[in-house]
């Protein structure tokens, strides 16, 4: 079986090398002819373990091709999966322009039958816009040739993106016809020989699926912060309210772990296209709001609580921050609480110390630039710092050193933004310590 993958950026890499990892022939497009030319040679531009191996593997073995050119890789092809960027415009809506620019080519270019799948996140009715785009090339040309939409979903954790594919909690497809179901049913065989259930179910339901699920993900840690911080107020501890809750199984303790607010490239953008989608159809989604508005305050609780520790005044105090991506085993920086962070203390004129394990070339590329002070390891950020915050829960930062902090540290004062150390090993150790909503 052949299929073509147009974009290679996180979803679609990582979709085009798993499914050649099952014996699928793939072609990934993309129109960067750098990025496919160092693809070829197997220099990943993103930060996935596992991921490296898995493309270099499957180059060698002639199951994955990358190209310039998508019309070369329609040839043949059953499937082509629409893997480009959606991001959020001004009034937080999805921008499709990339996604209707490639449904523009393949109308231009196909030949035969094949099924037209999004894979990028989109709003309820795109996959009509896709149809209807791609129709009007096609009688531009004056042929006929058949084709389908479906809407398939991904459901990929950053750091765990591999496993999530290869043995995902369910694959969600939307179709239209009897023969699109055969050809995708086709392709995820491998999967299902597995056990790992399918879920058929119409197209518009398949779209709004993978924003529900992602705007369910982010209320569970806006509560549970809502909750963390309430918690601090009334002297109760956050960690034993989670795990009260968490027993029971109707709740769970998944995604109930306070913390600094949840970033990434996913929740803060689908959850506001969710919010701006309801609003084109005249409806408020009141809990999405909330959860929106209490995320955007979590970010700044960690420097809130430096700010009133230093009463009010961090000029010249020099912060040293332990992790910059929104999550760890990722080098991404999109909407990480480290930037709101960093912003904050910037402007409070505090001196900035930074160290993560993968996201400084992200950090000095993009981001922060040379606006902060790079660290060689997590214990050169020490040095001389006044504070020591922690942003991104890496399994390096958690087992600590005391005698090396109190030996270099100005001050012995920590902020947890993740929870992840004991307050009581704190104290024991002289050390001044803030956490989310822990005793």
């Amino acid at each position: 079986m052949k299929i073509s993958i147009i974009g290679t950026g996180y979803v679609g890499l990582i979709t085009g090398a798993c499914f050649a990892e099952t014996g699928v022939v793939v072609t990934c497009v993309d129109n960067d002819r750098r990025k496919i030319e160092n693809l070829e040679k197997a220099l990943i531009p993103i930060w996935e373990p596992g991921l490296d191996t898995l493309v270099k593997r499957n180059v060698e073995k002639q199951r994955l091709f990358f190209t310039t050119k998508l019309s070369d890789s329609l040839q043949g092809a059953e499937a082509v999966f629409i893997a480009v960027g959606t991001p959020s415009g001004e009034d937080g809506s999805a921008d499709l322009n990339h996604v209707l620019n490639v449904a523009r080519e393949i109308g231009r270019h196909i030949d035969h039958y094949m099924v037209v799948v999004t894979k990028s996140t989109v709003p309820v009715g795109t996959s009509h816009k896709i149809k209807e785009t791609i129709t009007a090339e096609v009688e531009k040309r004056g042929v006929r040739v058949h084709f389908d939409v479906a809407s398939n979903p991904e459901f990929l954790k950053e750091g765990g993106a591999i496993e999530d594919f290869l043995k995902p909690d369910r694959i969600v497809l939307g179709v239209e016809s009897e023969k699109a179901k055969q050809v995708m049913e086709k392709l995820y065989k491998p999967f299902l020989l597995n056990g790992h259930p399918i879920i058929f179910m119409d197209v518009a339901s398949s779209e709004l699926t993978k924003y529900a699920a992602n705007a369910m993900l982010a209320t569970r840690i806006s509560f549970m912060n809502d909750i963390a911080n309430l918690c601090e107020l009334l002297g109760a501890d956050a960690t034993m309210v989670r795990k009260g809750i968490g027993s029971d199984p109707r709740i769970g303790t998944r995604f109930l772990y306070p913390g600094t607010g949840y970033g990434g490239s996913c929740f803060p953008k689908d959850v506001k296209a969710l919010i701006r989608t309801a609003a084109e159809n005249n409806y408020s989604l009141d809990v999405l709001k909330a959860v929106e508005a209490v995320n955007e305050r979590q970010k700044s609780v960690v420097f809130n609580k430096l700010l009133a520790h230093f009463n009010g005044d961090l000029k010249g105090m020099t912060i040293a921050v332990w992790g910059l991506s929104f999550k760890p085993n990722t080098d991404d920086m999109r909407e990480a609480p480290s930037l709101t962070l960093i912003e904050k203390l910037l402007e409070a004129w505090a001196v900035v110390k930074a160290y993560d394990p993968v996201a400084m070339n992200e950090a000095k590329l993009h981001y922060l630039k040379d606006r902060v002070r790079y660290a060689e390891s997590a214990y050169d950020a020490v040095k001389g710092a006044d504070a020591l915050v922690l942003m991104t829960e890496w399994s390096e930062f958690r087992i600590l050193n005391y005698a090396y902090l109190k030996k270099e540290m100005k001050r012995r004062v920590i902020v947890d933004g993740r929870n992840i150390f004991d307050p009581k090993e704190m104290r024991d150790n002289n050390f001044i310590y803030y956490s989310i909503g822990q005793k």
